[in-house]
């Protein structure tokens, strides 16, 4: 079988078939623009993905957790005119798409649909690069294109193919989607699929299923987050019984930082199977760092990836030496940059000249060329005149045992214009307090980098790929007067 779903499964015939039978029809439906698919984890979530690929029109993968007027927003900025929704969320893709020009097909009315006109794949035909939008954690999303890095341009069906096979993921088993489909790295599994690697697409991720589905499996590869490592590691803690899961032989890690005692127990459990990768949605991964290199450099992000080249800069613009902490870029030999689709003043700030571009990131590149990050520049707080990281905080206060998770903020102070507030969620079976968590920062932080204030909650806004959403905790806790 090459698509395990808990929805759908298929062989490879059936998975080609199904897949060229839906690209056909967009291809007439769409006359080549954009396609938007709005649906949650499932075998049809991704045929859809797969054949909007392979229609030449541009795929607009959308976040399911958004709500109506965010679709919308995604409608408009992308122009799709044609929205494919999952059952879930026929109601939210209707009322996204009232008003605008797109015409709404949910999963239950497909087969009437494509029962209308239709243009088969020719050799001529190409594909197109997805639209992608990020996170919008600072801000709405915004619109971009999937990087050349990970995707390739003006190529025909066949070229795809062969391009398909050079996925890290290809030759070593099957693939297990773990991620949210809408995300630039669980995407992946659509290029997966065109080559026959067997893919399994669980409803969600649950940890004693995803257990199971690696032992009965024989999974081999998956893209994985350290939200995901810290409920697959607290599933085995609770689990009367021990998983086989040698049959593990990659798993690429993305999102936000993992704590390094999270990641010294997935390489203890599962070996030295991991690959970092640090990067975004506008430019794919641009770092990587293999198990045994982050075990002898615990806390980097690995060595800028082939053909690019990692370095800093300080406030005037001007490269610094190795060591040297400041804004971090990149440099690609083939002068590829990251460019915000009719945003041209958010791809000016990106891009400090051609093929040179920031993620917004504060961090230092050691020596031998590894990469170690401080904190995104527009988290910065600005307390008394001076620059204060909150990664850096937050780093110390989730090493202390009665955390389970943190994360720091700046909010309006009268006198130093920002302090640092943490938000803090304690341990099950744990009370620290206040001024404990202080102390323990204070021993091991400089006290400008010492939050003033601990504050107790239930739990931190995170979005599916575990990084912090700064803005909204800000407008909350400001608006409560922290």
């Amino acid at each position: 079988m090459s698509l395990h779903a808990w929805d759908l499964t298929l062989t490879d015939a059936e998975t080609e078939a199904h897949v060229a039978r839906l690209a056909a029809r967009l291809r007439v439906a769409t006359a080549g623009r954009p396609v938007a698919v709005l649906g949650k984890n499932s075998g049809r979530t991704l045929v859809a993905y797969a054949a909007g690929i392979q229609s030449g029109a541009p795929l607009v993968p959308v976040n399911a957790h958004l709500r109506p007027d965010e679709v919308a927003h995604m409608l408009r900025e992308s122009a799709a005119t044609l929205l494919l929704a999952g059952p879930e969320l026929v109601d939210v893709a209707r009322e996204s798409a009232a008003g605008l020009a797109v015409e709404v097909v949910c999963w239950a009315e497909w087969d009437q649909w494509l029962a209308g006109p239709c243009e088969p794949e020719r050799p001529g035909h190409t594909v197109a690069a997805p639209i992608l939008f990020s996170s919008g954690t600072t801000g709405r999303p915004k619109r971009t294109l999937m990087p050349r890095s990970i995707f390739p341009r003006g190529v025909t069906l066949a070229e795809y193919r062969v391009w398909a096979r050079t996925n890290r993921f290809v030759g070593h088993g099957p693939h297990l989607v773990a991620g949210p489909l809408y995300h630039s790295g669980p995407i992946q599994a659509t290029a997966l699929l065109s080559v026959g690697v067997p893919v399994h697409v669980p409803r969600r991720f649950d940890p004693d299923l995803i257990l199971e589905t690696i032992e009965r499996e024989r999974i081999a590869t998956s893209l994985m987050v350290p939200t995901h490592f810290v409920r697959l590691l607290r599933a085995r803690n609770d689990s009367a019984r021990t998983v086989d899961v040698s049959s593990i032989r990659l798993i690429t890690q993305t999102g936000a930082g993992c704590p390094e005692d999270v990641k010294r127990r997935m390489i203890d459990w599962w070996g030295p199977v991991f690959f970092e990768t640090y990067g975004g949605t506008e430019s794919g991964g641009v770092c990587g760092i293999t198990s045994p290199e982050w075990l002898e450099r615990p806390g980097s992000v690995g060595r800028a990836l082939p053909n690019y080249r990692a370095f800093t800069v300080d406030e005037s613009g001007v490269e610094q030496p190795a060591g040297v902490e400041g804004r971090l870029y990149f440099e690609n030999a083939a002068g590829w940059g990251i460019e915000y689709e009719d945003a041209p003043e958010l791809t000016a700030a990106a891009n400090l000249r051609p093929g040179v571009f920031t993620l917004g990131e504060i961090g230092r590149v050691d020596a031998d060329g590894f990469v170690f990050l401080t904190d995104r520049d527009s988290d910065k707080i600005v307390t008394g005149g001076v620059n204060v990281y909150p990664a850096e905080s937050e780093r110390v206060l989730a090493e202390h045992p009665g955390v389970a998770d943190v994360a720091v903020i700046g909010v309006d102070h009268p006198e130093m214009g920002e302090e640092a507030l943490a938000l803090v969620v304690a341990a099950d079976g744990a009370s620290p307090t206040e001024e404990e968590l202080v102390a323990f920062c204070r021993e091991r932080l400089s006290a400008v980098k010492t939050p003033r204030r601990v504050r107790f909650v239930d739990t931190v806004d995170r979005s599916i790929m575990g990084k912090v959403n700064r803005r909204a905790l800000r407008t909350k806790y400001q608006a409560v007067g922290a």
